[in-house]
């Protein structure tokens, strides 16, 4: 058996804690702990005044927002209303960072000076939908995504030099929804700063559909809304059956779509999500009860993440 003398045995206790740390960093992504990264639409507050959601933020375990325009919300007014400064200013006070612009009104075609509105306010992210049309199949819609895709060139070039993603969500009646055209847009797609913004509540409501089309997005997945079809989003319904949408209220179950994004080592925002009826109204009527809720729907997705 070798021997060590004392200063053999005080060199290797010395360089332990390195071994470690360097084991650890030369652990592969899927080894390491797979965590959420939270981020808090304005528009889950209706059109309460910045002031009053800010300090909700953090409360939520999430460390940016993501604003909201008239229509769902009247955030984006608000901040043009006060002005950047101030806005930039709010957004330290209370620990608080942008991270979207969430921009439907706009369309995927007239990004341009709102991704260069992101980059000043420090943010990485504009999210609009694709409209239509939304019926196309087969070869209609691969080559329907393809010239969707050339289409938004210029805006992606934009993007590309400001360091800034577009995300696409799969919204209904709109081009980009079906999984298929989802996978078409990944394949075709040659910049990394455009996206799928992915709301499971405009798919099929089966887990394992959701789950396989996040493997077969991977990279090409830059955001995710964790959000449920529940009883729908467009009829006025009592309360407790319009919180369906959020996870942990709905049938949906969230414990496969974790796994995927887990599988991926998804590393973007994940947004517990829904809409009101009607649009522009918090999802309970105070910042406080809108926090509870969005962190009842968390604790849920946190149990799930420890099953997938």
């Amino acid at each position: 058996m070798r021997k060590f003398n004392r200063r053999q045995v005080c060199k290797a206790l010395a360089f332990a804690p390195l071994t470690a740390r360097l084991a650890m960093a030369q652990k592969p992504d899927k080894e390491r702990t797979f965590r959420l990264r939270y981020i808090v639409a304005s528009s889950m507050f209706g059109r309460m005044k910045l002031s009053q959601i800010l300090p909700e933020i953090r409360k939520t375990g999430a460390r940016f927002i993501d604003i909201w325009p008239e229509g769902h919300a009247n955030q984006r007014e608000q901040i043009e209303e006060m002005g950047y400064q101030q806005f930039a200013a709010m957004l330290k006070q209370h620990s608080v960072k942008l991270g979207i612009l969430t921009r439907y009104d706009l369309g995927p075609f007239n990004l341009k000076d709102e991704i260069k509105v992101t980059k000043k306010l420090d943010g990485s992210m504009v999210i609009c939908g694709s409209r239509g049309p939304g019926n196309l199949k087969g070869d209609a819609l691969k080559a329907a995504v393809k010239k969707f895709i050339d289409k938004t060139k210029p805006q992606v070039d934009v993007a590309e030099q400001a360091g800034i993603t577009i995300g696409i969500e799969n919204h209904s009646n709109s081009l980009i929804r079906s999984p298929d055209s989802m996978r078409w847009f990944a394949e075709l797609k040659t910049s990394g700063n455009i996206g799928i913004a992915l709301a499971p509540y405009h798919l099929t409501q089966e887990p394992e559909l959701i789950s396989r089309l996040i493997t077969d997005l991977d990279k090409s997945l830059v955001h995710f809304y964790a959000w449920q079809y529940g009883m729908g989003c467009h009829k006025k319904l009592p309360k407790e059956q319009e919180l369906l949408q959020m996870p942990g209220r709905g049938e949906l179950d969230f414990v496969p779509i974790l796994s995927a994004l887990k599988k991926i080592n998804y590393s973007r925002w994940t947004e517990v999500f829904m809409h009101p009826v009607p649009r522009g109204i918090p999802i309970r009527k105070t910042a406080e009860q809108v926090t509870a809720e969005i962190n009842r729907s968390r604790l849920y997705l946190e149990a799930c993440l420890k099953k997938s």
